[in-house]
């Protein structure tokens, strides 16, 4: 027989508010697709770093020596020659810190390189991200396209975009490139056209996925018009892939730009990008080899940056990852 004294321990209190706390846990704990992506990505440290150099870079670049009417904090023009200062050597100085003049000294007819440089990187950031938007722009919507209807709406398309695989990029952007002139938009717009086709590729391997899946067949089925599905639903679960191979974009622009105009058919004097002061300067290496470097130097910050802020979105979207 049971002994009537013997009963059931009573729950203490604290037992009581550690389920409750563990319930609370749970909820702040419970995060939307967006906030876990951002929150990888914020964790991403390499992704962080150079998040910030970037911005750095992009930011003097445009303040420096201004863009368009609005003037920038340098005082010195790109075009001006000056009088040689310092045997036309950089004039920056870390300890103690400054500038001096001439930063980063002075090309062979006096003109600020530091301004020279600035007006480079504007130029080859604004190809570069100029290029990666427009490029993922007419990607994303091929690829979609193809990827989510059938018969002549599929083949159309994917053939275009065999045919511009199968032609070198370079020899293509070279010629449209000597076609097109010196404008500096009209190279964006140029580059942007040879530099979607894998982009685009890779979008319709997403659609033809995902628009057999039951959330798709459902809105079919519910007599969802077809450009809806794809904006509502199909693309939204595709941005992963997107929105990776779009930094890739940008990275590869602005070292196609680079290519040609070290070949002579990307931007041309009067004006200047990264580039086109690499190929100026490229015998200057026994001499001045800060003209040549410093350039250089600024095309393999940006190209770094652009690739390990991919590696960190791949990451973020990447659904395997878990949160700490």
């Amino acid at each position: 027989m049971s002994d009537p004294n013997n009963t059931l321990p009573a729950v203490e209190p604290q037992d009581q508010y550690s389920i409750e706390d563990d319930v609370e846990t749970t909820n702040t704990r419970s995060y939307s697709q967006g906030q876990l992506v951002l929150r990888r990505f914020l964790r991403h440290k390499a992704a962080m770093v150079s998040l910030i150099v970037l911005v750095f870079v992009v930011l003097i670049a445009f303040t420096s020596i201004g863009w368009g009417p609005i003037p920038g904090w340098w005082g010195k023009d790109y075009v001006t020659p000056f009088p040689i200062v310092n045997e036309a050597r950089p004039t920056i100085q870390f300890l103690p810190p400054s500038l001096g003049e001439h930063p980063f000294g002075q090309n062979t007819i006096g003109k600020d390189y530091f301004s020279l440089v600035m007006r480079g990187l504007q130029q080859s950031l604004f190809v570069a991200f100029t290029v990666g938007i427009l490029a993922t722009i007419i990607g994303t919507v091929v690829g979609a396209i193809a990827g989510y209807f059938r018969g002549l709406v599929e083949a159309f398309p994917m053939r275009a975009t065999d045919l511009f695989i199968i032609i070198p990029t370079l020899v293509l952007a070279a010629v449209l490139g000597r076609m097109a002139g010196a404008n500096i938009v009209v190279l964006a717009l140029v580059l942007a056209v040879v530099s979607w086709t894998g982009l685009a590729r890779l979008v319709r391997g997403e659609v033809l996925s995902l628009r057999e899946r039951e959330f798709v067949m459902a809105a079919r089925a519910l007599g969802t018009p077809a450009p809806r599905i794809i904006v509502r639903h199909i693309l939204p679960n595709a941005l992963g892939t997107i929105v990776v191979n779009a930094t890739l974009l940008i990275s590869a622009a602005i070292l196609l730009e680079t290519a040609l105009s070290f070949l002579g058919f990307g931007v041309r004097a009067p004006d200047t990008s990264l580039g086109l002061l690499v190929s100026e300067y490229q015998n200057a290496l026994t001499t001045r080899p800060w003209l040549f470097w410093i350039p250089g130097m600024f095309i393999l910050v940006i190209s770094l940056c652009v690739n390990f802020i991919g590696d960190g979105l791949r990451d973020a979207f990447d659904p395997r990852q878990q949160m700490d």
